[in-house]
């Protein structure tokens, strides 16, 4: 190809050209990328950029990780089947055997797995057939800001309304419940009194004979919202759900999607709460880089028939040798607890700047999972006091610390929260090349905020 053709506008005027207006990443981030190694992409200028995206979570371990490749190669040279529908094989049995020497609780005994078209939307579908199956029930409670994919049933328990407004006809039987937020409580109380609020309400509505709400085939929740903006379940609240949905003989599914693998400190979310759920939905990071999505899930619930649920490349191979390095890597003590560690320093760090400055209006997340709540000072106050969000000063802090080289994406209400995504074995030296861009960046957007 001519050199006078290898620019990033080249290519991104190409693919507008030809892509879909569904494209989203490339109109924030307008570059093409020729290279990727740990937590560096570079582009075919020869830019160089940080990547606190990576994959929106998927690569756990950065990119091209030289022992998730080595594993591939090996498989490829091996002439071993790549392609296997859902027939097993060495390579399998391994990798379902590493998920299962790690699920906790009585799960390490009684679970079962159904491997899925390759994407978290796939598997949130494949939970909810399982538990109408398994249940005989029809209708499925979700919570406000959660997000579990864009298929119509994953979208119809999606609380973002943007990506529902304009399509008909989704998966019918759905009751939205509040969900914990502290800084922007549903019930305009916070702190423990708002998760209180929450917990009765949802108990309340469940056990009440007048509510109108009818037992549900199952509960689904992330322990902590990713696209919602970030925000964790409290321990309290999953608390609740556990003990109320064991009561009623309802399954609850923990969207482990994102916020799972390692991700908030423990190798999924929900045991900070000390609870074990029916079933559990894994993707993004599990395929170690490709594509993968499973439902681990309570053998008691398996009532399906051959064929019940299918997908055509469920058997991926390459994703169960990587995922298989991924698992081994991410369970690891020492690694769960430099995670911590390491999400901790940034926190500490995010919170300090936060008392700089007056467009920050809430940090928060466990591990390397976090969240930066842009507001504008200068505007209408909520209920609570609080300034409102505001997604046009995210917006300004992602464009500038592009043009930086460092990579971030928004997410929550009004797209006003920044948040971090990094991969999980990022160095010290480069969470302080990020907080040393970010700072500045948003040091400079609120002194323009304050000189208005």
């Amino acid at each position: 190809m001519d050199e006078n053709m290898m620019t990033n506008k080249y290519f991104t005027d190409r693919q507008s050209d030809f892509e879909s207006s569904a494209r989203s990443y490339p109109r924030k981030f307008p570059f093409a990328l020729r290279k990727a190694k740990g937590s560096w992409v570079e582009d075919v200028e020869g830019n160089r950029y940080l990547d606190f995206l990576c994959g929106a979570g998927t690569l756990a371990l950065g990119h091209n990780d030289d022992e998730v490749n080595r594993a591939m190669m090996d498989l490829i040279a091996s002439d071993a089947p790549l392609h296997t529908l859902d027939l097993t094989t060495p390579v399998k049995d391994r990798f379902v055997q590493t998920i299962l020497d790690n699920l906790p609780g009585h799960l390490a005994q009684d679970a079962k797995i159904q491997f899925c078209s390759p994407s978290g939307t796939d598997a949130t579908d494949a939970a909810i057939k399982l538990c109408k199956t398994a249940t005989g029930r029809s209708t499925v409670i979700a919570f406000s800001g959660g997000y579990h994919g864009m298929g119509h049933g994953a979208l119809a328990l999606t609380g973002n309304l943007n990506a529902k407004n304009h399509v008909a006809n989704l998966m019918p039987g759905v009751q939205f419940m509040p969900y914990p937020y502290s800084y922007r409580c549903p019930f305009g109380i916070g702190g423990d009194a708002g998760v209180d609020a929450c917990c009765a309400y949802f108990e309340r509505m469940l056990k009440d004979p007048e509510s109108g709400v009818t037992r549900p085939a199952a509960v689904i929740i992330e322990p902590i919202q990713g696209e919602g903006g970030v925000i964790p379940a409290p321990a309290k609240f999953l608390q609740t759900i556990r003990r109320v949905t064991l009561e009623l003989d309802i399954p609850m599914i923990c969207d482990e999607i994102q916020c799972g693998m390692g991700r908030s400190g423990r190798l999924f979310a929900f045991e900070h709460a000390g609870i074990v759920p029916d079933v559990i939905l894994a993707s993004k990071a599990i395929g170690g880089s490709q594509p993968m999505a499973v439902v681990i899930y309570d053998r008691k619930l398996d009532k399906w028939t051959a064929g019940a649920h299918a997908g055509t490349f469920r058997g991926n191979q390459l994703a169960m040798a990587a995922g298989t390095v991924v698992l081994q890597r991410v369970t690891r003590k020492e690694f769960l607890d430099d995670v911590t560690r390491k999400g901790g320093y940034i926190k500490d760090a995010l919170l300090r700047l936060q008392k700089e400055v007056s467009i920050i209006g809430d940090v928060r997340g466990m591990g390397l999972m976090l969240g930066v709540e842009f507001v504008d000072p200068t505007g209408d106050r909520d209920i609570m006091g609080h300034p409102q969000p505001s997604g046009e000063i995210a917006a300004r802090v992602q464009h500038m610390c592009f043009e930086n080289r460092l990579v971030m994406e928004k997410g929550g209400r009004n797209g006003s929260v920044m948040r971090c995504l990094c991969a999980l074995n990022v160095t010290d030296e480069e969470i302080d090349t990020m907080l040393s861009i970010f700072s500045k960046v948003v040091r400079e957007i609120d002194g323009d905020v304050a000189s208005r």
